[in-house]
């Protein structure tokens, strides 16, 4: 990608797509950043970034959206939304299909693809790479296959150079997803459902956000897909001991059977989805300590030079101290 290229970015508002805008701009990029509404378009101008209006879900809202555009990176997702799964497969898999159709009309001279390690579902032998079975689990993670197996016709037809990334659970400043186990383990009252044994294997934002701009720079990218995960990899008894370790306490040592929690999960979606009521409890949190998640990254450590520097340490720290800072703990 030349210097001051102008770029796409999706997904701006969103944890990833947002750090990459700011990185992109930050690197004197023209980025512009696909937004749903006006109103969320004077956040990014304080960035540098020039909103665009268009939706996924509308083809003809987004089909002249790559005009003039040297480089997509399509981030955006609808993620892990409860009930109906048709929204899925509107915006994560046809939604690639028209903003690929896009970049193709524009001759886009790079086309980067965000999928998910969810692709592979429950690693039955760890460490996977980007070979392992594709398994997903969820509405959310079939929908995220179907839109990489799109991305890949149009890459296998040469229509496009594209390059396809799987991210790992992504962590760091900025991101809340995480922010409930850390005030719980803080609290010692955290207790883990089932063994804890289950492998949990994260990357740090900056280092992803590097890993992608390397997908979306360097010409051996064209034509592959690659696993981005931290440099290590933990269970999720050594995460909870780790983040414990960052409050100077210790974890709360409490385990609680799996199957009468997703019993329970399965009855709160029972009661509230009739009424509309997102449930307390889902069976898909209750996976989250079942499901195993350790990837290997040799082949973008090989093709792509991807380093990831942020150990798992490190990054809890700088995550703590950020959720510290905000006033969130």
């Amino acid at each position: 990608m030349k210097n001051s290229a102008t770029i796409l970015v999706t997904g701006v508002h969103g944890f990833t797509g947002g750090h990459l805008a700011r990185r992109l701009a930050g690197d004197a990029h023209c980025v512009k950043g696909l937004v749903r509404k006006p109103a969320d378009a004077e956040a990014l101008k304080r960035h540098g970034i020039e909103p665009v209006l268009g939706d996924l879900s509308d083809p003809e809202s987004i089909r002249d959206i790559c005009r003039g555009v040297d480089t997509v990176y399509h981030i955006a997702a609808l993620y892990r939304q409860e009930g109906d799964p048709a929204p899925f497969f509107k915006v994560n898999a046809e939604g690639v299909r028209h903003l690929l159709e896009s970049a193709e009309r524009h001759n886009v001279s790079r086309f980067v693809h965000c999928s998910t390690v969810g692709v592979h579902g429950d690693i039955k032998s760890p460490p996977a790479d980007e070979n392992a079975p594709l398994a997903p689990g969820d509405h959310y993670q079939v929908s995220k296959l179907e839109g990489e197996k799109i991305a890949r016709a149009f890459m296998e037809a040469g229509r496009l150079p594209i390059s396809i990334f799987r991210p790992a659970p992504i962590y760091g400043p900025g991101d809340l997803r995480l922010l409930k186990m850390f005030r719980a383990v803080k609290r010692r009252r955290f207790p883990m459902i089932g063994s804890g044994k289950p492998y949990y294997h994260m990357v740090y934002i900056d280092d992803l956000v590097d890993g992608i701009i390397r997908c979306g720079t360097l010409p051996q990218a064209v034509g592959g897909t690659y696993i981005l995960a931290g440099p290590d990899c933990v269970n999720m008894n050594e995460l909870v001991r780790i983040i414990a370790a960052e409050f100077g306490t210790t974890p709360l040592g409490v385990h609680i059977p799996v199957a009468p929690v997703k019993l329970a999960g399965a009855l709160c979606e029972a009661v509230c989805r009739p009424f509309g009521i997102d449930p307390p409890l889902h069976r898909r949190r209750v996976s989250f300590f079942e499901k195993s998640r350790s990837f290997d990254i040799s082949k973008a450590k090989a093709e792509i030079g991807y380093e990831p520097k942020v150990s798992i340490r490190e990054g809890v720290h700088r995550t703590a101290m950020w959720y510290a800072t905000q006033g969130l703990l």
